[in-house]
């Protein structure tokens, strides 16, 4: 096997596993049961436990992501994003955040780009 699995990849892979582990069981036990998703999504249930596991390891994984990405890039304060998130929403900071961090990535190839200058004779 190649080195290609970096510790950040196989951290995403078992979030994964853990997505794909947990909500599964929570739709097999949806079916199982014979459930109606759409009356769960407002009564509960075993698709609003699917939904809230498939949320929540979006969620560490996109957390997961904040903290190496804000490293490699040399953004300051990525902690911010993170408990933002539970203060309003991590549909709000996550979009947040990788707005900044495409404002420091073009900041960052400007500073490396030279500006062209006038023609040379």
């Amino acid at each position: 096997m190649t080195r290609h699995w970096s510790p950040l990849a196989i951290t995403y892979l078992v979030l994964a596993l853990a997505g794909l582990v947990g909500t599964w069981f929570f739709n097999t036990l949806a079916i199982i049961q014979l459930r109606d998703f759409i009356g769960d999504l407002t009564t509960s249930g075993p698709a609003v436990s699917s939904i809230t596991v498939d949320l929540l390891v979006v969620a560490v994984a996109g957390c997961v992501f904040i903290v190496a990405e804000s490293r490699r890039l040399g953004m300051r304060f990525a902690w911010l994003y993170i408990l933002g998130s539970g203060l309003t929403a991590f549909a709000f900071t996550f979009p947040l955040f990788l707005a900044m961090r495409q404002r420091r990535m073009t900041q960052l190839a400007a500073s490396v780009t030279p500006t062209p200058g006038p023609p040379r004779a």
